[in-house]
């Protein structure tokens, strides 16, 4: 069932019960406010005929003609009078007697002095009566043809009212609903133009502080995402295939070019050299993309645990001067260290050793005298490392690309390298909620300073 459906029945009966409670209450308040007034008609006609009785001394049989000489006697109001003995002493019609009182009904008007009941269509009322120190008790009983009758006539009008507000509510509802679902309707039909060809495509936003203009806004910024995923996925794979093309290139022509002819062995050992030089460098970039794989998955999937940024960066240094021992790295503090707590950190060990490694061999590539310093300083909340060289700096042109996974700027005549190395420790810093940023002056040398959370 579509939402505006549903929106439509909801709606529409909401409204039709609390419609019909209205209708109902109306109904049932005029039904009691009717009876309770014809009740007192009734009470004011049998105290008027009794005082015509008593008071203006009428001779009973005037009154039992007046009653039957009227248009309507079948429904006129029948009043009967007795005593406290239960004799009668007047009554309209004896021969009709519409109320049949008993000594058991006389007795219960005497001890609550009024009472009110209906007998079938009848309404009857009864009650006493002073009239010169004498008691005597009064009843009177009739139908309320023409109260009825309006009351009837209300229930009806209630009926249609209620048939016909229904139906123009439906028409109305449906109206409103339709115009207030034709954004989303506009943005699913815009949404399912879009493919992987033209995702530059946007919705268009009409109000941005609706929910509409909200749920338009969220799929832009989902559609940014996707754009600037699939572009980064089609750079990703040109990258890699340029990567890998160029090694490979390498190893098959200079392995079709010792089969030509036989060699000597030094010139097979200098092809040798040449295509494990080349396979050494897919190594590397294979590692590198599987590092750089791991380090863009969820933090949540991946084991966190208590460690000290000095140690990790001792195993770190270790590895570096095991691979390149012309490689020269120092570690310092900034600071004495009073707890434990001040250079510990929660994360990965695997990760947080991959950046520092590829931070200490990009530090120790590019400058002249192949060396790192590293200074471990902290705060109340961060540990702040530093990784300083004297290389060749980078230019201001390449300091906001340096990031991007294969970008290589003027340095890549400096030194080989495949440009995953830095996008990959910003990866890693940012999976520990932390922050890389750098300093860097050309000829001078340069500053990446990582900022890492505490536990």
């Amino acid at each position: 069932m579509k939402i505006s459906v549903k929106l439509l029945l909801l709606y529409l009966g909401l409204f039709a019960a609390l419609l019909l409670a209205f209708a109902v209450f109306i109904y049932a308040y005029s039904a009691k406010n009717r009876k309770n007034q014809y009740y007192s008609h009734l009470k004011r006609e049998a105290i008027t005929k009794a005082n015509l009785l008593f008071d203006a001394k009428v001779p009973p049989q005037v009154l039992q003609l007046i009653y039957k000489s009227a248009p309507n006697a079948l429904f006129e109001e029948e009043v009967a009078i007795y005593d406290t003995s239960f004799n009668l002493l007047y009554h309209d019609a004896v021969q009709i007697d519409k109320v049949k009182e008993s000594r058991k009904m006389i007795d219960q008007i005497i001890q609550q002095k009024e009472i009110t009941f209906e007998q079938g269509s009848l309404q009857i009322v009864g009650l006493v009566y002073q009239h010169h120190h004498q008691t005597y008790i009064l009843t009177a009983a009739a139908n309320d043809n023409y109260g009825l009758m309006r009351l009837n006539e209300l229930k009806y009008a209630l009926m249609i009212s209620f048939i016909i507000i229904i139906s123009l509510t439906v028409i109305a509802g449906h109206y409103f609903v339709s115009r207030a679902l034709k954004p989303v309707k506009e943005i699913v039909n815009k949404v399912g133009q879009i493919t992987a060809t033209n995702l530059h495509n946007r919705i268009q936003v009409s109000n941005e502080k609706d929910e509409i203009g909200e749920l338009a806004n969220t799929f832009n910024h989902m559609l940014d995402r996707l754009e600037q995923s699939f572009d980064s996925q089609k750079s990703f794979v040109s990258n890699i295939s340029h990567e890998l093309r160029t090694p490979l290139a390498a190893i098959v022509g200079e392995l079709q070019l010792a089969l030509i002819k036989e060699r000597s062995i030094a010139q097979y050992q200098e092809v040798i050299a040449l295509s494990l030089n080349d396979a050494q460098r897919l190594v590397r970039l294979s590692n590198g993309l599987l590092d750089l794989a791991k380090a863009s998955y969820d933090q949540n999937t991946i084991g966190m645990k208590t460690l000290r940024a000095d140690e990790l960066l001792m195993d770190a240094r270790d590895s570096v001067l095991k691979i390149n021992n012309h490689y020269r790295v120092e570690v310092e503090f900034a600071s004495e260290i009073d707890r434990d707590e001040d250079i510990t950190v929660k994360g990965n060990e695997y990760l947080l050793k991959v950046a520092f490694i590829n931070l200490m061999e990009n530090a120790c590539k590019f400058s002249k005298n192949h060396q790192c310093a590293i200074t471990i300083n902290f705060n109340a909340n961060m540990l702040i490392l530093s990784f300083k060289d004297t290389g060749i700096g980078i230019p201001k042109k390449d300091i906001e690309h340096i990031f991007e996974p294969f970008y290589r700027g003027h340095n890549k005549d400096f030194s080989a390298g495949n440009g995953i190395g830095l996008s990959l420790s910003k990866k890693i810093i940012a999976l520990h909620q932390g922050n890389i940023t750098l300093q860097s002056e050309v000829n001078v040398g340069t500053i990446f300073q990582i900022e890492i959370p505490h536990l």
